[in-house]
């Protein structure tokens, strides 16, 4: 027989065990659930972002806030998912900034064809005075800009044939977003620019709606489009960044060193998103050719910069070229 006080210490162990695990339920209870939304597959550049986001805004919260991905677009397309913000029915949002000129105007600059020539010249504007100016412009508009990331830049696929010139652009049906500055540059080579929204795009390919896409290798290769296209054109016809957007419902909410961390969160989205566009710019290319694409890189990109210049002056007949000269003559196009 175990003596008395063996029974007593299990006994007492079995409480304090039980004490700790109400514990734990009652601070998961007391966490507050954020939802991060956005169009991409939950093996994209985006959702690496999410989960540096998640880990470090639990981090900096000691566990306050718990993050929740929804990738794919399981609350809809980017539009939608933008309107679920402004009325807070999602609490935040990675997007392309195509349907982002729907809603803040200015944005449009960042859409123009061949703006940036590298990676390193946008990420410097996108970092700089001008990146947080239009941040500002944002907020300004029923929304919370929390950083710039990034989508890539941008390159043509289709099942029809081999893309080199403009002239092989002509006739064809391609998805792109709904931006207006895009729909021209398309327009203005011959394309028929055939706007949906990303969640749409798989199945159009497959069922022939369209006859191809454009988009940053990192979308190309997590979305597995490789099945149901056969060329890519290395074109970099658009520096296409990203932004990760709060819904000013959930903002309002917050304390100032609560903001200071998702900001904090958000910059270590960006910083994962980046690394991960950078490494798939080269190892996504020779998987997509593994896939049995045909890769076509000997793309002289002169007369496509002459072919989309009426999407510029779409754009600069609009809102002027202050910030298109502003970009132009920044220091990062001077280094």
């Amino acid at each position: 027989m175990k003596p008395p006080f063996a029974r007593h210490s299990l006994t007492g162990a079995l409480i304090c065990a039980t004490s700790v695990a109400l514990s734990a339920v009652s601070l998961d209870a007391d966490a507050q659930s954020v939802t991060i939304a956005h169009a991409t597959s939950d093996s994209s550049s985006y959702s690496k972002g999410v989960d540096a986001f998640k880990a470090t805004l639990e981090k900096l919260s000691d566990g306050q806030f718990t993050v929740t991905e929804q990738p794919a677009g399981a609350l809809g397309g980017e539009r939608s998912m933008i309107e679920g913000l402004q009325i807070g029915t999602i609490d935040g949002v990675i997007t392309s900034t195509g349907p982002l000129g729907n809603f803040v105007p200015e944005t449009y600059v960042l859409d123009l064809p061949f703006l940036f020539d590298d990676y390193q010249q946008a990420r410097c504007v996108l970092d700089g005075p001008i990146g947080q100016e239009l941040l500002d412009k944002i907020d300004q508009n029923n929304l919370v800009g929390l950083a710039w990331t990034e989508n890539g830049f941008r390159h043509m696929t289709n099942s029809q044939r081999s893309i080199r010139t403009p002239d092989d652009v002509e006739g064809l049906k391609l998805r792109t977003m709904e931006n207006k500055v895009h729909m021209a540059a398309f327009k203005a080579m011959g394309a028929h620019p055939t706007p949906m929204a990303f969640p749409e795009l798989f199945t159009a390919l497959q069922q022939g709606t369209v006859d191809g896409q454009e988009n940053p290798i990192s979308v190309i290769l997590t979305s597995n489009l490789w099945e149901a296209q056969d060329y890519l054109s290395l074109t970099g016809h658009v520096y296409s960044p990203a932004i990760m957007l709060a819904s000013p419902v959930l903002w309002g909410e917050l304390s100032d060193e609560e903001k200071d961390w998702f900001r904090e969160a958000a910059k270590a989205g960006t910083q994962a998103t980046r690394a991960d566009v950078s490494r798939l710019e080269t190892d996504g290319v020779k998987t997509l050719e593994d896939h049995g694409m045909t890769v076509i890189r000997d793309i002289d990109k002169a007369p496509f910069r002459k072919a989309v210049q009426p999407a510029y002056k779409i754009y600069t007949d609009e809102y002027g070229s202050e910030m298109l000269d502003r970009i132009h003559g920044s220091a990062c196009f001077n280094r």
